[in-house]
């Protein structure tokens, strides 16, 4: 049963059990149309509780509907329901309680939530708004300005902050079924209160509107969603209920169809899925109760950080005193980083880097569960570490290291115990970035792959097996994004220019402003180890520049010219006088923005083509994972691959074909071809 129905004298209790969240299928939302008449009808009964069992409040939609029509009862209706009830409704909150769920307690009288609850309207994550109410109740409220903070960001706040806003009327300590029932009785005596849909919205300040969509915008950049979702809460602020909810539903429905919802939905399902991929399931993790981290530079700080957010006690390792004592400096700079920025309170970095212990000694990780290397990517410096950590670790200890570029095969050569080791590929600052590749040798048993996983969970990342190639699947992929901004520039386009149209796709910097961030130099190291390994990079540019150490931000200059203490990239004479010395004789044409972003993005999608084929990614949906939440690609276009499905990849095959043959890009792979009269990349996986 989905909903049952309990008497405590004069307060029924309505339980949902709808495992394993609750979320509101057509049988949950009918049995509860179902509960309201049948109550209504029970004289005996006087207040309602509505409670959940299991972890959490109805957390929101039923995520096996996405994409379905909806079938009656329809939430706006389940909602109206509840809110019309004779005898007061009380939501008690306990998990989370999102989306749809939210609504049903907007429609209930009162609310009440344990401590530990969390609640929000997350619906503009997935690239709508809320469809049952949640733009028109909520500002009739709480007010308008904090209804859009709610409605416009989609994040959730805790109880505290909903009993101070007015979301929920009383914070429950101790047992929530019977503080709510407590709570019930005591309303039971009062009148029933105004229900929320005839409230009046309090009045905001002149140029609120006006100030709410600038800063709205600014933050959505091209999220239609958002914009709308604040679209709605003006217009139910400035209407009657029953016209507010009628424009909320529109809205709802017709952003439901949109490319940007199909997209979001995509990733939403994707990153679901993520953290138990199939082919490992019933494989169970080795656990992890202790860390230790080789290298407290940049990486391995951020690393060590991450380990400690996620509760785990850290050792880490450095060559000498000096360096242990830098990398210590190096991870308490990030918490300090914290507490300024308001994310963290000092205590709480205090906690943390109490449980970093810094050591020289290889010998104090005889019993630590997992050991990550991010020493520099040099292949002997790594191979004399694992070779100490072989000396010195546990059997069962799992090794592994965070290289970008470096065959982990290689770098495992002549280690104790082979099958404990794996590639754990953090993007930097890695106390921040939420992908993790995880790349398994040729040794790597299923369960210590299966604990990469597991360990990507419990630091809250989002991971992606990737299989041993160089760059592994976003590097790899990078390598071509570059390649291809330097033939866009050798063809008539700017750096400025080209970097001007990726931020119009979507992403945050364009390719050229991202390499001056990061430093060319770093590039340059690898091209220089693809050059000995017998390959050819293309990077005739960037190696004039790195040849003149124009590496970047960092030296002043580097595909861009840069004021002392000033980040502003300002064009440069010198780099332009180099781009036309290199496209010397070269057809030059005039671009814009979205023939730039084709000569960009489709060949990322070749390249890709290429790593599903190859299994060095099993699905199509990981690439856009990694390019995601790795590379800055924008998640409302779902991921290069969803993009290039959704686009059309006939269309995508023939563009390829015409910038190939002008000698812009390598003709489409045969894979995409074939994809493309399949109709889709799943024919390639498996």
């Amino acid at each position: 049963m989905t909903v049952t129905i309990v008497s405590e004298n004069a307060i029924a209790v309505v339980t949902v059990d709808n495992p394993p969240v609750n979320a509101l299928s057509q049988a949950l939302r009918q049995a509860l149309v179902d509960a309201v008449a049948d109550l209504d009808a029970d004289t005996a009964v006087e207040a309602v509780v509505l409670i959940c069992a299991g972890r959490t409040f109805i957390a929101g939609a039923d995520v096996s509907e996405f994409g379905k029509p909806p079938q009656p009862p329809h939430l706006p209706d389940v909602v109206a329901s509840i809110e019309g009830a004779k005898k007061p409704w009380v939501a008690a909150i306990h998990g989370s309680a999102l989306g749809g769920g939210l609504e049903v307690a907007l429609g209930c009288a009162y609310r009440v939530a344990v401590p530990t609850a969390s609640l929000g309207l997350p619906e503009v994550k997935l690239g709508i708004i809320p469809g049952a109410g949640g733009t028109v109740r909520l500002p009739r409220l709480i007010g308008p300005a904090a209804a859009v903070d709610l409605v416009t960001s989609g994040s959730p706040v805790g109880a505290k902050k909903a009993k101070a806003l007015g979301l929920i009327d009383a914070v429950i300590d101790g047992d929530l079924r019977a503080g709510a029932i407590a709570f019930a009785n005591k309303v039971a005596e009062r009148s029933l209160p105004q229900p929320i849909s005839g409230r009046a919205v309090p009045a905001v300040e002149s140029g609120f509107w006006d100030t709410a969509e600038k800063a709205v915008a600014a933050k959505a950049k091209r999220e239609v969603a958002p914009l709308m979702a604040l679209a709605s809460v003006r217009n139910a602020s400035e209407t009657d209920f029953a016209s507010a909810m009628a424009f909320e539903r529109e809205t709802f429905l017709d952003l439901r169809g949109s490319a940007q919802a199909a997209a979001l939905r995509h990733v939403f399902f994707a990153e679901r899925a993520a953290p138990r991929p199939p082919e490992l399931a019933g494989v169970t993790p080795r656990e992890i109760h202790s860390a230790a981290v080789i290298g407290g530079g940049t990486m391995g700080a951020g690393i060590a950080a991450a380990l400690r957010d996620a509760g785990l006690a850290i050792v880490l390792i450095e060559r000498d005193r000096a360096a242990v004592e830098r990398g210590l400096a190096n991870i308490r700079a990030i918490f300090e980083g914290s507490v300024k920025r308001g994310r963290i309170t000092q205590e709480v970095s205090d906690e943390r880097m109490a449980g970093v212990t810094g050591s020289e000694d290889y010998g104090s990780l005889a019993n630590t569960d997992l050991v990550i290397e991010a020493v520099f990517e040099d292949i002997g410096i790594k191979r004399a570490v694992f070779g100490k950590l072989s000396e010195v670790c546990r059997p069962d200890a799992v090794l592994a290291t965070n290289t970008s570029y470096l065959d982990p095969n290689a770098i495992s050569e002549g280690i104790a115990h082979p099958e404990r080791f794996l590639g754990l590929h953090f993007f930097s600052p890695a106390h921040v970035m939420k992908l993790l590749e995880i790349v398994p040798t040729e040794t790597t048993a299923p369960q210590v792959l299966t604990t990469g996983f597991a360990l990507a969970r419990h630091l809250g990342k989002i991971p992606v097996r990737a299989g041993n190639c160089d760059g592994f699947i976003g590097n790899r992929i990078l390598k071509v994004t570059r390649a291809q901004a330097e033939r866009l520039l050798l063809s008539g386009a700017t750096p400025s220019a080209v970097d001007a149209a990726m931020r119009a796709f979507g992403l945050p910097m364009g390719p050229f402003e991202a390499q001056d961030l990061g430093g060319l130099d770093i590039a340059a190291f690898q091209r220089k180890a693809a050059r000995e390994r017998g390959e050819t990079p293309f990077a005739p540019v960037a190696d004039r520049l790195c040849a003149n150490e124009r590496f970047g931000q960092k030296s002043g200059g580097g595909w861009y010219d840069y004021q002392p203490g000033h980040r502003a990239p300002k064009s440069s004479e010198t780099v332009a006088a180099i781009i036309a010395e290199e496209a010397a004789g070269r057809p030059q044409r005039v671009w814009d923005e979205a023939e730039i972003a084709d000569a960009i993005i489709l060949p990322m999608v070749n390249e890709a083509t290429r790593i599903l084929e190859e299994r060095v990614a099993l699905r199509a949906a990981d690439i856009d994972l990694v390019k995601i939440h790795g590379y800055g690609f924008p998640r409302w276009r779902g991921g290069p691959m969803h993009y290039a499905e959704a686009r059309g990849l006939s269309e995508v095959v023939a563009v390829l074909d015409r910038l190939a043959a002008e000698g812009l890009t390598e003709p489409p792979h045969e894979g995409l071809r074939r994809a493309a009269k399949a109709g889709g990349f799943s024919a390639l996986a498996g």
